[in-house]
């Protein structure tokens, strides 16, 4: 019975970590990448470019980087960006000269994509960013016991690979069926999201549930 106690405490508090994370991405995350971008450039052509950038145009950007000469349906697929928003990010692009069409022989309906000399200043710093933040990830992730690391990387996998939506139906199948004939239930974003984290952390023993809530107390709410 204690085991159950400390796990449903436990579990109750990772949820709290992670929906106060995700806080902290959606406030932060965009920002920061462009004032540390702005801060590692010299070049006024660029830092007007990224006030009026959206994370969309940096992806997109970085897509043509990778690939040029590209075409729309290329980048829309490895990029997973529908293809209207592709198509309408390329027209504002190439407005505002960071990109460049390229018509294709025999074929006036396609168009391949490259950068211009200032679409690959804004590639290269973007790539320049991805890498500080690689390192600087690197770096806090050495601090940690190899097992810590394995247990985090089984996670995420467990995380990527389980479909919450069908956890939750199947539970309301097995548990609940009289309460959904009765009645209609509204959860809040926030409440699902909780639910979801509960599902995923409810297959975890105590000891495990003690790392997770260690890890992410470090990485995020410790200075």
């Amino acid at each position: 019975m204690n085991n159950e106690i400390e796990q449903n405490a436990l579990i109750t508090e990772v949820i709290d970590h992670m929906a106060a994370i995700q806080q902290r991405f959606q406030a932060e995350g965009e920002d920061e990448e462009k004032k540390w971008m702005m801060m590692h450039t010299s070049d006024s052509d660029v830092i007007d470019f990224l006030k009026v950038a959206t994370v969309q145009m940096l992806h997109v950007i970085d897509a043509i980087g990778e690939l040029e000469p590209v075409n729309g349906i290329t980048i829309s697929k490895q990029y997973n960006i529908p293809r209207g928003s592709v198509s309408k990010i390329t027209r504002r692009l190439a407005d505002i000269y960071m990109i460049q069409f390229e018509p294709v022989p025999d074929n006036k309906k396609e168009v391949l994509f490259r950068l211009t000399p200032l679409g690959k200043k804004v590639f290269i710093l973007h790539q320049q960013l991805h890498q500080h933040i690689h390192h600087n990830m690197s770096q806090f992730l050495h601090q940690y016991k190899i097992e810590d690391i394995r247990f985090l990387v089984s996670l995420m996998k467990d995380v990527m690979s389980t479909s919450w939506v069908q956890i939750e139906e199947k539970a309301i199948q097995i548990n609940e069926p009289a309460r959904i004939l009765s009645s209609k239930v509204e959860i809040s974003s926030e409440s699902a999201e909780k639910n979801d984290i509960v599902a995923m952390l409810q297959q975890l023993d105590a000891k495990k549930l003690n790392r997770a809530k260690q890890l992410i107390q470090l990485a995020f709410f410790e200075d």
